[in-house]
């Protein structure tokens, strides 16, 4: 169990200093009393607050509806399974003799929730600065892959689209600041085109949410934010 443990850390970036939290986030009700369900309960809460985050600094143009319909592919049960397949999470649940012989370690509905109180566990262990990259990671290089977030265009595609089709040259991005922790980062990026006389500037815990929050305000200030 510690070598699969130590193997999901890695794949997670992120270490655990309580191993029970995640041993718990991985124990299916039909193997144990202490199960995960409680932290399911937490970790949905968790997901919402932080994709809706997530989607606000990523795309600062959209509208309400289009932020709702964004925020509802990503937290969908579909999207969470990509996730527990894409991090191998089958192989860690602890389920039943029963759950086990069905193939419970390949049933959606068990791999979400896993997903949901994995979310917990980290949490719980480390607070909202170490939760909230792993979560903006997941939407970004699993969750992202999805059709349906991707059939309206992010900002940073949107300026260079832009810049393309007045002739000038491509945004210039560039960070400004990294503060925190190697866990907890929060990245600050100036953004500029050659239209504005001034350059904008974005801040997100990850240098690609910081470019599109720049990106951003840069559309905004052009006019071309719609």
């Amino acid at each position: 169990m510690t070598s699969k443990l130590e193997t999901l850390q890695e794949v997670l970036s992120y270490r655990f200093a309580n191993l029970d939290l995640v041993r718990r986030a991985l124990t299916h009700r039909s193997a144990n009393q202490a199960h995960n369900e409680r932290l399911e309960f937490l970790g949905d809460s968790l997901l919402g607050f932080i994709v809706a985050e997530y989607l606000h600094e990523t795309f600062p143009a959209a509208s309400e509806g289009e932020l709702s319909r964004r925020r509802s592919s990503l937290v969908k049960k579909e999207s969470l399974v990509a996730v527990a397949r894409e991090l191998r999470l089958g192989d860690h649940i602890n389920l039943g003799v029963g759950e086990l012989k069905s193939g419970g370690q390949h049933r959606d509905s068990i791999l979400a929730d896993a997903v949901e109180a994995l979310i917990a566990a980290i949490y719980l262990d480390g607070g909202m600065q170490a939760c909230k990259p792993v979560v903006e990671r997941w939407c970004t290089e699993i969750l992202g892959k999805s059709p349906a977030i991707n059939s309206n265009k992010d900002a940073k595609t949107r300026l260079q689209e832009l810049m393309q089709a007045l002739g000038k040259p491509l945004p210039e991005y560039m960070v400004t600041s990294i503060e925190g922790e190697a866990h907890q980062q929060i990245f600050h990026v100036k953004c500029r085109v050659e239209p504005l006389r001034k350059s904008e500037e974005g801040s997100g815990s990850s240098k690609r949410l910081a470019e599109q929050q720049a990106a951003g305000k840069i559309l905004i200030a052009l006019g071309a934010a719609s």
